[in-house]
């Protein structure tokens, strides 16, 4: 054993490199291609990417350690809770660690057990295309609902509906698509309306 610590002219040790240059690609493409195209949101990017090797390469040398399959579960569980535990995730953030998670777990596999490369890749591209068809479909057709207080009156008629919607779009900083006016009181001069924006 002492003969083979710094020997990298093993065939086991380049398959894991490739692998794991195939996971980055896979990774670069879900959390930066996707995912902060579509939120925005830099600061789960560096927690997503090491999230994602650190799986990558744990799930890679199990075949080499007498762990176990329910220790395997229990080392994916504890990553998961540690990273869940550190800031309140929305649904959308979560699916996204799990989607990480299960890249890097794909790409781990040990391909020497007779499971195809093409196999894994096409598993990689569907959640990959996947997201990007939900970000599209699905959360890209996403609403918000406000209530605001409208005070120039003159603009609720009928005939000033688009300037109304510019209007409130530039007041709330919105893009406003809908106004519904609840509530119209003469007396103070103002009116309670709810309008739908696209977030």
């Amino acid at each position: 054993m002492g003969d083979n610590l710094f020997d990298l002219n093993n065939k086991d040790f380049w398959i894991i490199i490739v692998r794991f240059t195939i996971n980055l690609i896979f990774l670069f493409l879900l959390i930066g291609g996707v995912y902060y195209r579509y939120s925005k949101k830099r600061r789960y990017l560096f927690g997503y990417m090491l999230m994602g090797i650190v799986i990558f390469f744990v799930g890679s040398m199990l075949k080499h350690i007498d762990l176990g399959f329910t220790g395997a579960i229990g080392l994916f569980a504890i990553f998961t809770i540690l990273n869940l535990r550190t800031r309140n995730f929305n649904v959308k953030d979560m699916a996204y660690l799990f989607a990480v998670i299960a890249i890097s777990a794909i790409n781990s596999i040990d391909l020497g057990l007779g499971f195809p490369l093409l196999g894994v890749l096409i598993f990689n591209l569907i959640i990959i295309l996947s997201a990007y068809v939900l970000e599209i479909y699905v959360a890209g057709k996403k609403s918000g609902k406000h209530t605001v207080t409208y005070r120039n009156l003159e603009m609720l008629k009928p005939q000033n509906e688009t300037d109304l919607l510019k209007d409130v779009s530039a007041i709330t900083g919105q893009e406003v698509q809908k106004i519904r006016i609840r509530r119209v009181n003469y007396k103070k001069g103002n009116a309670i309306l709810d309008i739908t924006y696209k977030t």
